[in-house]
């Protein structure tokens, strides 16, 4: 399974446009994803902050027509958010501890975090993460807390993280 994730900043005074817009196009939105086989689709905002995460399969890429229809929908809500992230490109992944998937997202609670990096702060962030991930060797992570992983763009870190509820 491939995870994806991508950033925006809602532009001033533009957080009541971008909810319109997001609920005008949400049909069309789900309807894009349930054709693109996408799943786990998430979308969480902190203040003017907004996190997008989904997963698929591994290798799977937009046909000509889905790529046409995710940009259709996008331009919709251009003028309400300026881009964190690169569009139509993975945020740089700082940390994951991928553990059990669980296919089942009934018994999941999602959680996620947002911040701002000190300037200057990332490498050592990433620096320590790495060594987290080396420390597992490579072994999953049975307990509750799974598929967590740290994404960074523009000077923020975003977090996502599931927990399974039948063992907390």
């Amino acid at each position: 399974m491939e995870r994806h994730a991508m950033a925006m900043k809602i532009n001033e005074g533009k957080m009541n446009d971008y909810r319109r817009k997001l609920g005008e196009i949400w049909p069309d939105l789900t309807a894009f994803l349930n054709n693109s086989h996408i799943r786990n689709f998430s979308i969480w905002n902190a203040e003017s902050l907004i996190f997008v995460y989904c997963e698929c399969e591994d290798g799977m890429t937009l046909s000509a027509e889905a790529q046409a229809e995710k940009d259709r929908l996008t331009e919709k809500m251009a003028d309400t958010f300026t881009w964190i992230s690169t569009p139509g490109e993975d945020m740089r992944l700082m940390y994951h501890n991928f553990g059990i998937v669980r296919e089942s997202k009934e018994l999941i609670r999602h959680r996620m975090f947002m911040t701002k990096l000190k300037p200057g702060c990332e490498e050592e962030y990433k620096a320590r993460h790495d060594v987290l991930v080396e420390q597992r060797n490579g072994i999953p992570d049975p307990g509750p807390d799974s598929n967590f992983s740290i994404w960074s763009a523009g000077g923020y870190i975003f977090g996502y993280n599931e927990i399974d509820t039948t063992m907390e």
